[in-house]
């Protein structure tokens, strides 16, 4: 049987990627970040699932992966991932720091771990980004702002990886039934709590505007079953697609935001996540 390690498994998409790939056949790492994670993870079906520590912001955790992982590997799918939202102009460095580590540096810090087992199995590599990985989107700019940069390196590192045919894959979801959307309302109260008195005065419509917005967002969020599929199609397909954009009507959106001029892009996406 195939075998893939799966980053960010405890809950939400990875939990879904992890159990949908069981299923079918595949020995799943899931990679969790403690001991009653592992538990949980390794029980949907001990069989096919077993689980090992992995922080990707660890270093320890990520320089034993090649012990803890199987001989032969045909997959890694990188899908640990935050969020920190607020206006650009108000969010800390070292909430920049957490935002990248956890998005960009880490996953890339994984991959480089087991390219050497991927390239003797001809694996693949696969990234779940996000629709805002090409459309940045206001109040989520760091957010928006590491997946521009994951979708960069993946694209380096697919053609670099092309001698030893491994895929390099980017899978692009929009809002997505997990626990980040569903307490998104809490995300943007503490995003609020986080401004100072001036700051808040300043960025009051915009913190209003995305109040709104998010009981819209949680209603548009497709189930995470959407995204493990497209997962599973993309380790399975002969010939894997580069991108791959969860859903159809996000793949209408992409395709016309994308093409838009800058102003009006602009426009657009101000009005679609209600801000002044």
């Amino acid at each position: 049987m195939p075998s893939v390690l799966v980053t960010g498994a405890a809950r939400g998409i990875g939990r879904s990627i992890v159990e949908l790939l069981a299923s079918c056949g595949w020995d799943v790492i899931a990679g969790v970040r403690n001991e009653a994670d592992a538990s949980a993870v390794t029980a949907l079906n001990p069989q096919q699932i077993s689980s090992v520590l992995l922080d990707v912001t660890n270093g320890d955790h990520i320089a034993s992966l090649p012990e803890a992982l199987p001989q032969r590997l045909d997959a890694i799918v990188n899908n640990a991932g935050t969020v920190v939202s607020g206006p650009m102009e108000t969010v800390a460095p070292d909430q920049l720091r957490k935002q990248f580590d956890i998005n960009v540096i880490g996953q890339l810090a994984v991959t480089q771990a087991v390219l050497p087992r991927l390239r003797a199995s001809h694996g693949r590599v696969v990234f779940i980004s996000s629709v805002n990985g090409r459309l940045s989107m206001p109040m989520i700019g760091p957010y928006s702002a590491t997946k521009f940069a994951l979708e960069a390196a993946a694209d380096s590192m697919r053609m670099e990886l092309r001698p030893w045919r491994i895929p390099v894959v980017i899978i692009e979801p929009a809002q997505t039934d997990t626990d980040m959307w569903r307490t998104a309302d809490s995300m943007v109260i503490e995003a609020e709590q986080a401004l100072s008195p001036e700051q808040r005065n300043l960025y009051a419509r915009h913190i209003a505007g995305m109040k709104k917005m998010v009981p819209v967002s949680q209603k548009l969020a497709a189930p995470v079953e959407t995204v493990s599929a497209v997962v599973e199609q993309a380790l399975t397909a002969r010939r894997p697609r580069a991108r791959y954009v969860v859903g159809a009507r996000n793949k209408l959106q992409v395709a016309l935001i994308t093409r838009l001029p800058t102003g009006l892009r602009d426009l657009v996406l101000r009005k679609a996540s209600g801000q002044p």
